[in-house]
């Protein structure tokens, strides 16, 4: 049940993640081409934010904090690795810089 409670709550924040970057993506870059249509933007992606959100409240505080570790070591292994993998700090280290 920890474990299914955990795969909840980081699919319901991927669902609010997912919902404002509709509704972001539509006011900075409206003129970008839509694999797929959002009906009633902002009303459909605010309520889903506001849906999901509400699911993540209802969660139990053990399962907030270990949302928290587990996005803060994902954090640090994605950063880490980007630092040391990534092409602009490839160029940066050689002195190819843009």
């Amino acid at each position: 049940s920890e474990l299914a409670e955990l795969v909840n709550i980081g699919t319901l924040f991927a669902f609010v993640v997912v919902a404002l970057g509709v509704v972001i993506l539509r006011h900075t870059r409206p003129d970008l081409p839509r694999a797929f249509r959002t009906p009633l933007v902002p009303f459909i992606p605010v309520l889903s934010v506001l849906a999901s959100l509400w699911l993540m409240l209802n969660l139990p505080a053990e399962t907030w904090l270990r949302f928290a570790v587990w996005m803060a070591l994902g954090f640090i292994v994605y950063f880490v690795y980007g630092r040391s993998h990534s092409r602009l700090g490839r160029q940066e280290e050689t002195g190819q810089g843009a």
